[in-house]
């Protein structure tokens, strides 16, 4: 198993379109990036820690590469919006690769400048940087999607960004 850490915007979203992805073991939402150790939710998105969040994808490289989950990244958020994901605006809502090793870099740079070029005709502002440490989101924010579905904010802006993750990758989707 591999480790790959994703900024898209707010984590619930990233957490829900990557959890379905055959080979991913396992998904965290999280806080990277920052200056402050231990950071809470509500310290994160005042914007003073300078932590942005983040997901902790677990995958087996051997079912789903880094670069199939970087294609996925790429399509399932906006790059090209500094500091913003839709409605959400801030720093923490940054987009980011961080890289684990120096094959991650060179994919993750790799993959910047043709994949998502690809796919966006205004320029790439995602941030990609050496991992700093990871600190998990608190229990609530795990699995948030799935458990909250329902939610005005999921169903909104949750929902379709799954749907588009679900049909434009359908054959990476697990069997439900």
């Amino acid at each position: 198993m591999e480790k790959a850490i994703l900024a898209g915007g707010c984590f619930w979203c990233t957490e829900a379109v990557f959890q379905d992805i055959k080979g991913v073991d396992q998904v965290i939402s999280g806080y990277i990036d920052g200056h402050v150790k231990n950071p809470g939710y509500r310290e994160v998105c005042a914007g003073t820690t300078g932590h942005t969040e983040a997901i902790e994808i677990t995958f087996d490289p051997e079912v789903i590469s880094f670069e199939e989950l970087l294609e996925i990244f790429w399509t399932t958020h906006d790059p090209t919006t500094l500091n913003r994901q839709g409605n959400d605006v801030g720093t923490q809502y940054r987009s980011g690769i961080y890289y684990l090793n120096a094959d991650q870099k060179s994919i993750a740079e790799k993959s910047k400048s043709e994949v998502a070029t690809a796919i966006w005709d205004d320029p790439i502002v995602t941030e990609v940087k050496e991992a700093t440490t990871f600190y998990t989101a608190e229990p609530y924010h795990q699995n948030y999607y799935k458990r909250n579905s329902h939610v005005g904010y999921c169903a909104v802006v949750i929902g379709p960004k799954v749907a588009k993750a679900r049909n434009k990758f359908a054959h990476k989707i697990k069997a439900s």
